[in-house]
């Protein structure tokens, strides 16, 4: 194999390993997304919520989408259209 050769695929293993990377750390982040939520959603029906830990589940969640929202970007090939 040519070095060129080499370097390419050792690039494509690389970008594939990334890719799995990142969709696993997707895959956490959507878990904890969605468990924020059922707790909020607990706290809020129990009828005795602590209105500040609402807050902070709901200020992390909000984090979470951010993180989730970046990581999505990251997977998805820049298109110029």
């Amino acid at each position: 194999m040519r070095p060129s050769t080499r370097a390419r695929l050792a690039d494509i293993l690389m970008q594939r390993s990334d890719e799995r990377e990142l969709r696993e750390l997707l895959m956490k982040l959507r878990q904890e997304h969605r468990e924020l939520d059922d707790e909020i959603v607990r706290l809020e029906t129990a009828g005795d919520e602590d209105q500040l830990q609402v807050k902070r589940l709901k200020k992390r969640k909000l984090q979470l989408k951010d993180q989730i929202t970046s990581v999505e970007d990251r997977l998805t090939p820049d298109i110029i259209a």
